[in-house]
């Protein structure tokens, strides 16, 4: 269903040309998997809010860790990191908040090498999605970290869609032209799609969906139509169709009535 069609989207759309503005470009500097994992974890965190303030943010933060984040996180500790990212605010988080999520990176990385080992620990064996291994890689960092990161890291127990990890599990787990990759221990079947109003939009326009909220049992019923596509990447074509919903050039509705010969909804 919608195959060719996809293709033909992903063929077009899934190139570097069109990744600006998007937070992750920050993590094509770094083509170590250790410096990127924890780039990628900051950018989708706060992956939230205008795309400008996004960039503006993570520039803000990412600037002081070159060129090695992980060799700036082992050597800096939490006092040290509270003074550099004093005053630090992006939307609802605030210097404390950004602390406590990179205090957190750094703990797991103390425990286990890296973010990878460490996702990879409460990664459960003979399951159908990365929902449970996220759940616990979520509380792996908060139970290393010494206060609260708010809403920077949802917990995917609650219901929540989780877009922004789902995003960064993405980034980090599948690799072609645009998506960098670098965690190999994860396959790309299991990945769920990093749902936000665009994709919840297709999701309804394609039929994967009727649920009125944009929470986590619509981003498992829209990545199980996806899988019906393609069940080894079932997130393949997330960021082409996003970038019909993004880019200022293009309108969302009439592009996708046009691409998919679908009314208007």
């Amino acid at each position: 269903m919608h195959k060719a069609t996809l293709e033909k989207l992903y063929k077009k759309y899934n190139r570097r040309e069109f990744v600006h503005p998007d937070p992750l470009e920050f993590l094509y500097a770094y083509p170590d998997p250790l410096d990127r994992e924890i780039t990628a974890m900051v950018a989708a965190c706060l992956a939230y809010g205008r795309v400008a303030q996004i960039l503006r943010s993570l520039s803000i933060v990412l600037d002081k860790m070159v060129p090695s984040p992980r060799v700036f996180l082992d050597s800096t500790s939490e006092n040290e990191l509270r003074r550099i990212y004093d005053g630090f605010v992006h939307r609802f988080a605030r210097a404390d908040h950004l602390v406590a999520l990179l205090v957190g990176i750094k703990g797991c990385i103390n425990r286990y090498g890296s973010l990878h080992n460490c996702f990879m620990d409460g990664m459960p064996t003979g399951k159908d999605s990365v929902l449970d291994g996220l759940a616990r890689f979520v509380q792996y960092l908060l139970a290393v970290t010494t206060s609260d990161p708010g809403h920077l890291l949802p917990d995917p127990a609650r219901g929540s869609a989780c877009k922004r990890l789902h995003l960064f599990l993405r980034w980090m787990v599948r690799k072609d032209a645009v998506d960098p990759g670098g965690w190999d221990g994860i396959s790309p079947s299991l990945l769920i799609i990093p749902l936000d109003v665009h994709m919840f939009r297709i999701g309804h326009y394609l039929g994967f969906t009727r649920r009125k909220q944009a929470n986590a049992r619509a981003a498992l019923d829209i990545t199980q139509g996806f899988r019906s596509v393609n069940h080894r990447d079932p997130v393949k074509y997330d960021f082409s169709l996003t970038r019909l919903g993004i880019r200022a050039e293009t309108d969302f509705f009439v592009e996708l009535n046009h691409v998919f010969g679908l009314p208007q909804k």
